[in-house]
């Protein structure tokens, strides 16, 4: 599938304003189907999320353009190349300038900052580090055309720089909230800590509609929001629940918890759970020796 898949926006119901979506051809393990580019308004149109790079996919989102139609705004929720790669061309040919919250590692907590310093590196997840946006936008800050209005929400986690967008009760949530799986949370890129903050304050808010930019829509968002939660908590109880006064190592501690998945998912769920650790260790409620790292031996305080 490819191209606009705007036939089916009915099936989402009534909406702000003119939606088009267009899926890259980018299906994987960590992405699903593929990106979802989205394209807001008429006549000056706001473009969320222009995907990876590949040209068949430029082509594409060009051809969702109606005649004498003009990109205003590209808009990227975070500098992961399968979100943010193909922007810098999609820039060139529309000459709209792109906005996001920063490059692939700003936004960073103070403790993740600290892992850096360490030495700690990421783990792969396809950061963009070429990517610069034109103009960064803050938390609440609004972006708006003749017939549409975005609010940028800062909700880092998944990535310190990750941004969500608000169109009304409408909510374009990227990477941080998806229907067919959690968000992967890799330290140092990604912190739980985080994570868990930015779910909270989503919670707190009436969202009628979540679109991620990867598989379905979401069309409970609080129910979605409460199970997201609750799976962190579980994760985290059963990380204290395997610790113990004899410390163990990283992958031991894996391989004991997440012992229903296949061997293609084991690296990311490695990542996924140091950022328990280095949240509880955050929280003071486990101990790392010598420091906490990926190498680190871990135990119960």
């Amino acid at each position: 599938m490819s191209g606009a898949i705007e036939k089916s926006m009915p099936e989402l119901g009534p909406l702000p304003g003119r939606l088009r979506r267009v899926l890259a051809q980018n299906p994987s393990p960590m992405t699903g189907p593929g990106t979802w580019t989205e394209i807001i308004g008429s006549g000056e149109v706001a473009v969320i999320d222009p995907g990876p790079g590949l040209e068949s996919h430029l082509a594409a989102i060009l051809a969702t353009l109606d005649p004498g139609e003009r990109v205003t705004a590209i808009l990227v929720t975070h500098a992961h190349r399968d979100h943010s790669e193909l922007a810098p061309a999609l820039a060139r040919a529309t000459g709209a300038p792109i906005l996001a919250y920063g490059t692939a590692t700003d936004g960073r907590s103070p403790a993740m900052q600290r892992l850096v310093a360490a030495g700690m590196n990421g783990g792969g997840e396809g950061l963009d580090l070429s990517f610069t946006p034109d103009r960064l936008l803050r938390h609440g800050e609004r972006i708006s055309g003749s017939d549409w209005s975005l609010q940028a929400l800062h909700t880092p986690g998944h990535l310190g720089s990750h941004l969500c967008f608000a169109w009304e009760d409408v909510l374009f949530c990227g990477d941080h909230v998806m229907a067919w799986a959690p968000s992967l949370v890799s330290p140092p890129d990604g912190d739980m800590g985080a994570y868990m903050e930015s779910l909270a304050k989503l919670a707190a808010q009436n969202w009628r509609l979540l679109l991620p930019a990867h598989g379905d829509p979401i069309f409970e968002p609080a129910a979605r929001l409460a199970e997201l939660t609750a799976h962190r908590r579980v994760r985290e109880a059963q990380i204290l629940g395997t610790l113990g006064a004899e410390p163990i190592c990283l992958e031991v501690l894996t391989a004991r918890i997440y012992s229903d998945i296949g061997p293609e998912l084991l690296p990311a769920a490695q990542r996924s759970a140091l950022s328990h650790l280095l949240d509880l260790a955050e929280r003071k409620l486990v101990w790392a020796d010598p420091s906490p790292s990926p190498e680190a031996l871990w135990k119960r305080v």
